[in-house]
């Protein structure tokens, strides 16, 4: 392993200080802080530049006051929500020339996990409290809604806020506002709902009142949802998509990559797959708006699976009112193109997920 002198490193970020590239005249710190690289400011009269704190290589806090870029500082004031920005990398973009939306749900996800882990519930991804460790509880994704207005390209900041509640007896829901950090401008919404499964059976378990006693202190005080359902498609009941669909693509394998810390697929993999049986013309003139999805069973390493599409004939041609006024929503309702999904195990058919997307036409760039 190569190894650097502190000295020299120190003489680097000197040198790349001189040339402009983080605020002139600065003298600059380095300090190691658990798996997180922070840039401080130096010394008392001489602060002048931005402080900009890297963790895993995303932007995460900056300012012109000092931080210690741990997760909790990233709580809000209320401690009820969690914040955290991130830089879209270029490998995380797609033939669009902005962000996917595997890369919006991996985000997601990141910042849900990263905020169970401010809290102090278990820093081993399953984001379980004390008595749902004990009792061999974690949770799973039952749906995800996501709706996006506009998509980020790459190098652009985006902020995003999330917040969990409790759902009834059943669960909890986790919602979702992204922001272009630049502009303030919402970009994006999401909800989704989870359920508990007991690891060891892997059954579904009610929502005990010991398990809720652990996590609704963190809860805001009144129901605060992203999307408000009135009216909303977040709700919509997807029917299953019977055979022949019109569109397919069969024998998608999960690879090992695609495991995920609860040892079955990640969610977000499903979402590229369900997108793999979509027409390509559909991808060559279109871009997703809204995409949900229903989770019906798990899906595991030597499983075989089956995506299919077709037309959605029944559904509504007028997009509801939940972008809230942003330029994302389909002005002409002819450009709009609606379909469902469905992902299933090839032999037994067995379903994996039923969903259903949106798609407006591209914007010329």
């Amino acid at each position: 392993m190569l190894k650097v002198p502190c000295n020299m490193l120190n003489d680097q970020i000197r040198a790349i200080t001189q040339c402009g590239f983080m605020g002139r005249g600065s003298i600059l710190t380095c300090r190691h802080q658990r798996n997180a690289v922070v840039f401080g400011s130096g010394f008392g009269s001489l602060n002048k530049g931005p402080i900009m704190a890297v963790v895993s290589n995303r932007i995460v806090a900056s300012g012109t006051g000092s931080g210690s870029g741990t997760l909790a500082d990233r709580l809000t004031e209320d401690g009820l929500s969690y914040k955290e920005r991130f830089v879209v990398r270029c490998y995380e973009v797609g033939i669009n020339k902005t962000a996917t939306i595997e890369t919006v749900a991996n985000l997601l996800q990141e910042v849900g996990c990263n905020h169970a882990q401010s809290l102090g519930f278990s820093k081993d991804g399953f984001a379980t409290t004390p008595t749902m460790r004990k009792l061999h509880l974690i949770w799973v994704i039952a749906r995800m809604h996501i709706e996006i207005y506009k998509y980020p390209a790459w190098n652009d900041v985006v902020e995003i806020e999330t917040w969990f509640q409790g759902e009834g007896r059943i669960g909890t829901r986790r919602d979702w506002i992204l922001k272009d950090y630049a502009t303030d401008q919402v970009i994006g919404r999401a909800t989704s709902k989870w359920v508990m499964m007991n690891q060891d059976t892997r059954r579904l378990q009610k929502v005990s009142d010991d398990v809720r006693d652990d996590y609704l202190v963190y809860c805001p005080r009144e129901p605060r949802l992203a999307i408000p359902e009135e009216n909303s498609n977040s709700l919509r009941r997807i029917p299953k998509l019977e055979d022949p669909a019109e569109n397919f693509k069969r024998g998608l394998v999960p690879r090992r990559a695609d495991l995920d810390m609860n040892q079955h697929v990640n969610n977000v993999t499903n979402i590229g797959w369900v997108l793999e049986s979509l027409p390509q013309e559909v991808i060559d003139s279109h871009e997703l708006q809204a995409i949900t999805l229903d989770y019906r069973r798990e899906c595991h390493h030597n499983d075989i699976v089956d995506s299919l599409t077709s037309v959605d004939a029944k559904a509504v041609s007028k997009i509801q009112g939940t972008n809230y006024g942003s330029t994302a929503a389909t002005e002409n309702k002819e450009d709009l193109r609606q379909f469902l999904h469905l992902l299933r195990v090839s032999g037994d058919g067995l379903e994996i997920n039923r969903g259903c997307t949106e798609w407006r036409k591209k914007h010329a760039r």
